[in-house]
């Protein structure tokens, strides 16, 4: 009986989500234009390159894996990532809502005639969203290794535009990743008295004000993972020089 426009955020968001994962399948699998030797750049898309088609330079951890072209050079840190963001508690409320319909908003008719939430296969795999966070951790260490390698140019340190955007798409997973519900349970769940664990505590209140901004910092990482990912290509594909500041 709702009869304003309920479904138009629901719409944006399946949009929103539609047009990332699309640029981001198709970014994964074209295998070429992620890494720029002169500055060592490398996109997070490829990070870390570990199959035998990676350029010279952009396997920090070696190439165990074949170059097979439905291999993603990121083999070992994508299905983690899709992992974390797919039982990430906002973006359950995502997709249910704008992919499966249940319900596409609040006092809307459900498309399913039942539910039984995720206590059942398959959701009942979104519990293992707390496991995914920490591999989740890890890669976002790796991600931050490859930002501070951009620094070196040449023989020395560099300093350009693309370093910018590296770091603050560093900057804002940490910051998504430490606003996870999962992170903040761990930082100051299952204490009585948070008076007798003071470190925990202030890293659980800030952990809680990030907590705030997580749906906030969900759709601003997709944001800082494609434009990173754009800059990166678009240099090493020399559509366009990177702007340099330092070396």
């Amino acid at each position: 009986m709702r009869t304003d426009r309920w479904w138009f955020p629901p719409l944006i968001t399946f949009v929103g989500l539609a047009a990332w994962v699309t640029y981001a399948t198709v970014r994964v699998f074209m295998h070429k234009w992620y890494y720029v030797d002169d500055y060592h750049y490398l996109t997070p898309f490829y990070s870390p390159c570990i199959t035998d088609r990676c350029v010279e330079g952009s396997a920090e951890f070696g190439t165990p894996l074949p170059s097979f072209w439905l291999i993603p050079e990121a083999a070992f840190t994508l299905p983690f990532l899709l992992l974390f963001r797919l039982t990430c508690y906002y973006y359950r409320k995502a997709y249910y809502r704008a992919f499966w319909l249940s319900p596409p908003a609040c006092a809307v008719p459900d498309a399913h005639q039942k539910y039984s939430g995720e206590t059942r296969f398959p959701l009942i795999f979104q519990n293992i969203h707390r496991y995914a966070f920490y591999a989740a951790g890890i890669i976002s260490l790796i991600n931050t290794w490859d930002a501070i390698r951009a620094f070196h140019s040449g023989d020395g340190f560099g300093f350009g535009l693309g370093n910018i955007v590296l770091v603050g798409n560093v900057v804002m997973l940490w910051l998504y990743t430490l606003s996870c519900h999962s992170c903040r349970h761990i930082a100051g769940g299952r204490l009585k008295h948070f008076s007798a664990h003071p470190v925990r505590y202030r890293f659980w209140t800030f952990v809680s004000k990030l907590n705030t901004r997580h749906m906030l910092l969900a759709w601003i990482t997709l944001g800082t993972l494609a434009l990173t990912d754009f800059y990166v290509m678009a240099v090493a594909a020399d559509w366009f020089p990177d702007l340099r500041f330092v070396g």
